[in-house]
């Protein structure tokens, strides 16, 4: 039966009311006092802790910002990676370079270190683009092997130090401040890791990162969409060996030395390792996987000097069993296990009938 006349024409003349667009969500309360007392952390740690615990806090903070640049690289935009410890060795080098030759001031020695691996990396990135997979892990496991070759090389001695490497004097605090210098480099440190960090999350949801999360997805898709999927692969190869070169910086300032041995390829293995624990496309995951990489291997020499590394094997198992998608993904499940607990539960008890 067909509607009246009346009834259509009210349907008709019902103005249209504008939708107004929502604001964007906010992050929700319980992230934002985890980064709140991470942050407390940071500066209250090194008021009370001895001098090497401040020092053990800044290198959490290091490699930290070290996954996260292997992170943007491999969790958001799908590129294997096996060479970031080249990024970090040259990172290091470049501030090592231009404090020990130059008398380059140590705050701008990171910008020095960031081009520099963001020229490298780019560059690096233009061949690899006809790989992917394993022969992209296999290129970037040549770069890690040849980098420390490279900076032994005769002709490069007088810049590298060859073998022996170089040493860097430790920066004072400035402004007559009443801390010492592993107070000063720990703040220092973290100042810098949370500009990074906010950095990397404004560009993740940005529209370059859509279109590099895009191509991490489907990249045949991507192509299809008009995203200039050379262009962007490139680019986040340099942007993440940036991050990784300033935490080499940041390292080679803190260690006070640098030489070519100590960015091998087991340096790679522990990024990548760090990566997985932490959370792959996690940015706060990197924090749990600086700590990982840091503390597990000194907790299985404690144990036994002998077995360490069969007791960190053991420990690295343990851990990817129980949290299979890495610290972030534990902590987003274990929340919304509780969130489902605290929910009240329907009533399924049926009505008696009258």
């Amino acid at each position: 039966m067909s509607a009246p006349l009346e009834e259509l024409t009210a349907r008709e003349s019902v103005p249209l009311v504008p939708v107004r667009s929502q604001p964007a969500a906010r992050a929700p309360i319980g992230r934002q006092l985890a980064i709140a007392m991470a942050i407390l952390a940071g500066l209250l740690i090194p008021l009370r802790a001895t001098s090497f615990v401040t020092f053990e806090l800044t290198q959490v903070m290091i490699y930290a910002l070290a996954i996260l640049g292997l992170n943007l690289l491999i969790g958001f935009n799908g590129q294997f990676s096996l060479g970031h410890s080249a990024f970090y060795g040259i990172g290091a080098y470049t501030a090592a370079i231009l404090m020990s030759r130059w008398e380059v001031p140590y705050y701008l020695t990171l910008p020095a270190a960031g081009g520099v691996c963001f020229a490298v990396g780019f560059l690096f990135g233009l061949p690899a683009l006809r790989l992917q997979g394993l022969y992209l892990a296999l290129a970037t496991f040549a770069l890690a092997i040849a980098m420390p070759q490279i900076l032994k090389f005769h002709p490069f001695e007088d810049f590298t130090g060859g073998v022996q490497g170089l040493v860097i004097d430790k920066p004072d605090p400035p402004f007559g401040l009443p801390i010492d210098a592993d107070q000063w480099l720990s703040y220092f440190t973290l100042a810098v890791l949370l500009v990074l960090l906010a950095g990397a999350s404004r560009l993740i949801r940005s529209r370059t990162g859509r279109a590099i999360m895009a191509i991490r997805d489907n990249p045949i898709a991507a192509a299809a969409m008009g995203i200039n999927t050379a262009l962007y692969k490139t680019l986040t190869f340099g942007v993440s060996a940036l991050y990784t070169g300033v935490a080499g910086a940041l390292g080679a300032i803190v260690v006070q030395f640098v030489a070519p041995d100590s960015f091998n390829f087991l340096l790679s293995v522990s990024f990548l390792v760090g990566l997985v624990i932490g959370g792959v496309g996690s940015i706060p995951g990197c924090l749990f996987g600086g700590l990982f990489v840091l503390f597990v291997p000194n907790i299985a020499e404690s144990i036994s000097i002998g077995l360490a590394g069969a007791i960190y094997g053991v420990i690295l198992l343990i851990v990817i069993f129980v949290m299979p998608s890495g610290a972030a993904g534990f902590v987003r499940l274990t929340l919304a296990r509780l969130a489902a607990l605290r929910r009240p539960r329907p009533n399924t008890q049926l009505n008696p009938k009258p």
